[in-house]
């Protein structure tokens, strides 16, 4: 059964002549009713009762003919959406950024690409890399930015800035020299991104630091948000860590000290995509906007 034979089937019911269908469809009349028969063939039973003047339905025709239009609209509905999207005229683009995206520049994203593409929707997806990766495997979300390390199977992975991340004190002291992870796993620690925990791919890099120096990182507070954190340690509740953007934006509080790791730490951001599926140009398009931001940040930062 193929759309054509559908077409074909669907016209001549309305016209009520496979001659009047075949210049419907600009074919030969002798092709619309071959099309009709191969269909008929097919599902054992006559579609049409053939009179000397016009074709009626029979009781099969009348029980198909639904569900044959049904499938040719969704068909045009679908070349629709794809052609619309292939001039990005329309379509929905949906891709993953980070938790902190606000530090990379990437706040004003949607803004930039509404202002270009107004007609396509966007779904843009805040949470933990660890999850925006699992999202993008399973295709919930097409593309997505993250923090590396993240499990990549199923995905491609493209690597695009790498920022450092301090050890953040009120205390001078503890930021005179670089931090060992001796000295970090001893410290009154206030972290964030509770929720996913040591899956978080910075505090997993820590975690797999600490074991390989025979120490355990038992935080002191655990919360969701740098924001929280930075103001905890402000009031001298304890220390964090934060990478260089956030050290470097706005809202980071005057009075704090920073220090490098002893082997410096660094937070990778990458685009990952889904292995063997190509992206939508609208995602494409959004994904482009955001590595172009994020190039324009590492020429600010020197990163």
């Amino acid at each position: 059964m193929t759309l054509t034979q559908l077409r074909a089937f669907v016209e001549a019911g309305r016209l009520g002549s496979f001659t009047a269908a075949a210049q419907a469809m600009d074919i030969a009349q002798a092709s619309a009713s071959e099309l009709v028969r191969r269909l008929e063939t097919e599902l054992d039973a006559e579609l049409f009762a053939r009179g000397s003047r016009t074709l009626t339905l029979t009781s099969a025709g009348q029980e198909l003919l639904p569900y044959a239009q049904q499938a040719l609209e969704a068909a045009e509905g679908g070349t629709r959406a794809v052609r619309s999207l292939g001039s990005l005229g329309g379509g929905t683009a949906t891709f993953g950024v980070l938790r902190n995206a606000d530090y990379y520049l990437l706040s004003n994203l949607v803004q930039m690409f509404h202002a270009r593409y107004p007609s396509v929707r966007v779904r843009l997806v805040g949470q933990n890399s660890s999850e925006t990766a699992t999202a993008v495997a399973a295709g919930r979300i097409e593309a997505g930015l993250v923090v590396l390390p993240i499990d990549d199977e199923g995905l491609v992975v493209t690597p695009l800035l790498r920022d450092e991340v301090f050890y953040i004190s009120a205390s001078e002291e503890r930021t005179r020299v670089p931090v060992t992870m001796e000295a970090f796993a001893r410290a009154p620690l206030v972290l964030y991104d509770a929720h996913y925990g040591w899956q978080d791919p910075t505090r997993r890099q820590l975690a797999e630091r600490a074991q390989l120096a025979g120490v355990a990182i038992d935080p002191l507070i655990e919360l969701e948000r740098v924001e929280a954190a930075l103001d905890l340690v402000a009031a001298g509740v304890g220390d964090t860590i934060a990478s260089r953007a956030v050290v470097a934006g706005p809202s980071f509080p005057p009075g704090l000290h920073t220090a490098s790791f002893a082997d410096p730490l660094y937070d990778t951001v990458a685009l990952v995509k889904r292995r063997g599926h190509p992206l939508s140009r609208a995602t494409r398009e959004l994904a482009r906007l955001a590595e172009d931001t994020l190039r324009e940040l590492r020429t600010e930062l020197g990163l």
